[in-house]
């Protein structure tokens, strides 16, 4: 015979499940009531305060036991069963259905904090991901392959071109371009050569790497970030510690003043004792701060509709709520306030040159290229509609740029040139890198023909964004980003944001983020990557960029 397979509801899920089934059995019972059908809606509605209330009883009696404490819970419970049994005793059978309510008000807040429980594991899964479970580790044998966790200081790991760092260590042999983007969020990789510190989780160049280990791969980068974003996410903020001091205190008053409705007015007032445990009953529900719940939810539900409808993704309403008592946003800027990919933004010939000269001969020599300054070198020359010559030898030089053959004389593309005799262009190449730009040196056979700048261009309706911002009562716009600081001050500057930080990494990000909140209590973090994901889970409200924003950006943040 068939054995049918076992339905196993993940405990994650089970308060959602568990919500959707109070709500169904309370509208059944609604209906069996309209019908007259008594005793089925009383059995329908018994079943639902069982499967909608067993998450809030559990946790009110675990409370009440081991912190010898009382709590909204429990309290919510309590009005519960008194609502029903007011309604039994009357036969006001609506009473019933009352208390049903505030037991599935109470699920659904359930059900949406077991959601962000869940939220926060992928978030720290998404991280750990970030970087390779293994590393090639160089010894007495041979290379062989080890466990992450298996590396001890002064081991040698052999990184190989285009794989993913596997921990944080000193290059001791080798040279490449890393891309530091993930960590830093720099638009441009960065040349690394012997002696030169690497990062976990960021991506090897065109280059062969030998690397000693440092430190405990627990102390890595990108595990200080991982444990960042778990304190950041779990940490209750100031606001909820005391929410929950007051339920703490409220249900206490609210249990006190219930034995004194129960007890005393028979004997001071001359009350009958039906009449005394009805009055008493009545009280609990209407104490239940679920009719504040109830009056609240419908406003949240319409704004998060409406930001569904403009494309803006809420994932609690709370979030909602504190968008509008935000003072202050902090902005990354690679992705965020930028495309977040070069561009060509200005060509310089030598004497007796041209622009086009100059970008031909340099895509032919970057056509084959996959650094991002190449292929914006490319991009540019296709978006002219030039054609050029095909290079040969090509050849990348780490520090120095990239060198080749085009019709027979050696070109270099690099960034820097030492033996540069034009005067004017060695002025302009100041003052683009001044602006925070990236400048390329093009020459053939060692002679210079002109210079091209290459940069991170801001978002066309960036600065029209700040200036919004402003007129809407923002207190504070500030920039936090891993770039370094003349790109970052060039960048502030023309969108007039108030403060600019540069050179920063992830928990001098969440520094800063805690600097404005103890400044002006409620502030707003933007971006999009790896780096920003501990000031995105510590803002009073995190905002990600849902397109081209990392997952654990998206799932670190509160909207997107």
């Amino acid at each position: 015979m068939t054995q049918l397979p076992l339905i196993r509801l993940s405990p994650k899920y089970a308060q959602a499940y568990a919500t959707i089934t109070c709500a169904i059995l309370l509208i059944l019972g609604v209906v069996s009531f309209h019908f007259n059908w008594v005793g089925l809606g009383i059995l329908i509605l018994t079943t639902a305060y069982v499967i909608g209330g067993y998450e809030s009883t559990k946790e009110g009696l675990t409370t009440l036991w081991e912190e010898k404490e009382l709590d909204v819970d429990l309290l919510m419970i309590v009005a519960a069963l008194g609502a029903a049994g007011l309604g039994l005793w009357r036969q006001e059978y609506h009473l019933i259905v009352d208390g049903g309510i505030l037991i599935l008000i109470f699920a659904m807040s359930g059900a949406l904090e077991s959601f962000a429980m869940e939220r926060t594991e992928r978030n720290i899964q998404s991280l750990m991901a970030v970087t390779p479970d293994t590393a090639r580790v160089i010894g007495e044998e041979g290379e062989k392959t080890v466990s992450i966790s298996q590396l001890q200081i002064g081991d040698r790991v052999l990184v190989k071109p285009g794989e993913m760092i596997p921990i944080d260590g000193l290059i001791i042999e080798g040279e490449s371009s890393v891309d530091q983007a993930s960590i830093t969020g720099e638009s441009v990789p960065v040349d690394k050569v012997m002696g030169d510190e690497v990062f976990a989780g960021t991506l090897n160049g065109n280059g062969v790497l030998k690397l000693r280990v440092e430190q405990p791969p627990e102390s890595s980068l990108i595990q200080r970030v991982i444990r960042l974003v778990e304190q950041a996410q779990t940490q209750a903020p100031p606001s909820q510690e005391f929410v929950e001091r007051f339920e703490r205190g409220y249900s206490k008053v609210i249990v006190f003043l219930a034995i004194v409705l129960a007890t005393l007015p028979p004997f001071l007032l001359g009350w009958d004792w039906e009449t005394t445990i009805y009055r008493m009953l009545i009280f609990l529900v209407v104490a239940s701060p679920c009719a504040l719940m109830a009056s609240i939810m419908p406003t949240l539900l319409s704004g998060i509709a409406t930001g569904a409808r403009q494309g803006i993704l809420f994932k609690n309403g709370a979030q909602l709520e504190k968008m509008g008592r935000v003072k202050a946003i902090a902005f990354d800027k690679t992705g965020t306030l930028t495309l977040g990919h070069l561009e060509v933004v200005e060509i310089i010939p030598a004497a007796q040159q041209s622009a086009e000269t100059v970008l031909k001969l340099a895509a032919a020599i970057e056509s084959g290229s996959e650094h991002p300054i190449g292929q914006a070198i490319v991009e540019a020359a296709q978006t002219a509609n030039l054609s050029w010559e095909s290079a040969i030898k090509i050849q990348a030089k780490t520090g120095q740029g990239i060198v080749g053959e085009v019709n027979g004389k050696p070109v270099t593309v690099g960034k820097t040139m030492t033996t540069v005799d034009a005067e004017p262009l060695k002025q302009a190449s100041q003052t683009l890198e001044n602006e925070g730009k990236t400048v390329v040196w093009v020459s053939v056979e060692q002679a210079v023909i002109g210079i091209i700048a290459v940069a991170d261009t801001i978002k066309p309706e960036a600065i029209e964004a700040i200036a919004q911002l402003k007129k809407l009562g923002i207190q504070a716009t500030v920039m936090v980003t891993g770039d370094n600081e003349g790109t970052a001050q060039t960048v502030g500057q023309r969108l007039k944001l108030d403060r600019i930080h540069g050179q920063l990494l992830p928990e001098d990000k969440l520094a800063v983020i805690g600097q404005l909140e103890r400044q002006y209590q409620t502030v707003a973090m933007v971006g999009d990557g790896i780096n920003d994901a501990p000031a995105l889970a510590a803002a009073t409200v995190g905002i990600a960029m849902g397109v081209g924003g990392t997952d654990v950006a998206l799932e670190s943040a509160d909207i997107q």
